[in-house]
């Protein structure tokens, strides 16, 4: 695992976001490499903070192995989120006239959503700490700067497209959240409990 690499994207993505996208546009990495430099690393740690807030600070009447499903559930979440996020974006590009370039599409979600789960690392631990996920709205100016320099999309069309993936990624959550949460809780209370 390239940690230079993650260091460097979160960092620059934080604190610059206009220049990381120059460093992201010019370096043209797999989306392989990104997965698992990036978005795997900052997907199993959000993960984990789920487990570890489930087990240490809600977990009270439950046995331990609710705290595991709980940190398997944000996993599942998060990669289905930017997974279908991904997907369709592309289609949207396609019916906004902007060609299907799956690959653009990953790195305009990957990169928008580190953000969120940089919040999520810490609200999914401390719960009290719930409100640090506003900050995750610092994503849709990393989608508008990332769209801008890795799209060739029209003035009038940039507002729908980032409309259009914002509520995407929301939906995509809360309806992925919603399912996986009566799955896992059904699950648990069958066998677990």
């Amino acid at each position: 695992m390239d940690f230079k690499f993650l260091a460097d994207s979160i960092r620059n993505i934080i604190v610059d976001p206009v220049k990381a996208w120059e460093t992201i546009y010019s370096e043209d990495r797999k989306v392989n490499y990104t997965v698992l430099n990036l978005l795997l690393p900052l997907v199993l740690l959000a993960a984990l903070s789920a487990f570890l807030g489930s087990y240490y600070f809600v977990n009270t009447g439950l046995t331990n192995s609710y705290s595991v499903i709980a940190g398997i559930r944000y996993f599942i979440l998060y990669s289905l989120v930017i997974s279908g996020t991904t997907i369709i974006l592309a289609e949207i590009t396609k019916a906004l006239g902007l060609g299907k370039d799956l690959k653009t599409s990953f790195r305009l979600v990957a990169f928008s959503a580190i953000p969120l789960l940089i919040c999520q690392m810490i609200s999914r631990v401390f719960e009290s700490f719930i409100f640090i996920n506003v900050l995750a709205l610092f994503g849709l100016y990393v989608f508008w700067t990332g769209m801008e320099r890795m799209t060739e999309t029209p003035d009038q069309k940039k507002i729908p497209l980032m409309i259009a993936a914002f509520l995407t990624f929301i939906l995509l959550f809360f309806f992925a959240d919603w399912i996986l949460s009566g799955i896992m809780d059904k699950l648990y209370f069958a066998f677990l409990a």
